[in-house]
């Protein structure tokens, strides 16, 4: 599964190229997914193989800085 990071998701939403935006919780914090293709994507940071937020607050101030205007909610 390839990740991607979270410096290039803006560049891919920009491009239009991501369909759809999914925010998972994983016990105690918030991770984030994203759909191009057919195969989902988990979002990375520059030193953990996968990036995630404190809060579900958090996330949502990262994806509206990004540009994203909607986004699926999974508990």
């Amino acid at each position: 599964m390839k990740r991607i990071d979270q410096d290039a998701l803006g560049a891919l939403i920009e491009a239009q190229v991501v369909r759809e935006v999914r925010v998972t919780r994983k016990s105690s914090v918030w991770a984030l997914s994203v759909r191009f293709g057919a195969t989902w994507h988990p979002v990375r940071s520059r030193r953990e193989p996968e990036r995630t937020w404190a809060s579900l607050t958090a996330i949502g101030r990262f994806l509206e800085r990004a540009g994203v205007t909607k986004f699926e909610v999974e508990q």
